[in-house]
């Protein structure tokens, strides 16, 4: 004992550690506490019904909330056609269009769009009817290895869409004028579609043919 004797405890210290140990022994290995069972609950997935019209066809899933639009299309709706990129929105390889609008699936969530009307490349033509788009891309070889073609035409579309609604750019010289489908204009809003490829001059080329057969 005399090892501990100089060892010393004041009231409040002791009381702790009493309590402490009493509170070991009262818990068994393994037995669930308030806050663990809180955590598990709060890490059990949630679903919900999600119904939207896809490329003119109605569509209902029941997803776990944290699906992405990208991830329910593909894994769910096996339209393949919107790739997955970087996942991080910074590619433009999973952009679709949504109520007329163009956005990058990975970054939203599925239960996010519920009602409304998601267009995919699958939708935009078929092999033996193609979109005006798809058949330029076919002609000035705007694509090299194809990975980023989806996303690539489905922005393409949409860019000529604005432009025609006269939205302006960052690149539009005034902006109370009606945009024009100037090289500069159609580079920068098709800046958020990378084509590892290079085939930049071609897709250029591509979307001018449509816009010119469109004014």
């Amino acid at each position: 004992m005399e090892e501990f004797s100089d060892i010393k405890l004041s009231r409040r210290e002791f009381v702790m550690a009493g309590a402490a140990s009493v509170s070991a022994v009262a818990v068994p290995a393994g037995a669930a506490t308030p806050s663990t069972q809180r955590t598990t609950a709060s890490m059990t997935p949630m679903a919900a019904n999600v119904s939207f019209v896809v490329n003119g066809q109605p569509r209902s899933l029941q997803l776990d909330t944290r699906t992405t639009l990208l991830d329910a299309l593909r894994e769910h709706l096996h339209l393949t056609g919107t790739k997955k990129g970087c996942d991080h929105g910074q590619c433009g390889a999973c952009t679709v269009i949504v109520d007329g609008r163009r956005i990058n699936a990975c970054l939203t969530l599925a239960v996010m769009h519920e009602g409304a009307k998601v267009t995919t490349v699958e939708g935009l033509g078929t092999p033996t009817r193609m979109h005006p788009m798809q058949v330029a891309f076919v002609k000035h070889d705007g694509y090299q290895c194809g990975y980023c073609t989806p996303g690539q035409i489905c922005s393409a579309v949409a860019v000529l869409d604005e432009i025609r609604a006269g939205i302006p750019s960052h690149v539009s010289p005034d902006l109370n004028a009606r945009p024009h489908a100037s090289p500069g204009e159609i580079r920068e809003r098709m800046s958020g579609n990378i084509c590892r490829c290079g085939a930049y001059s071609n897709i250029l080329e591509a979307i001018t043919e449509v816009a010119g057969s469109q004014s």
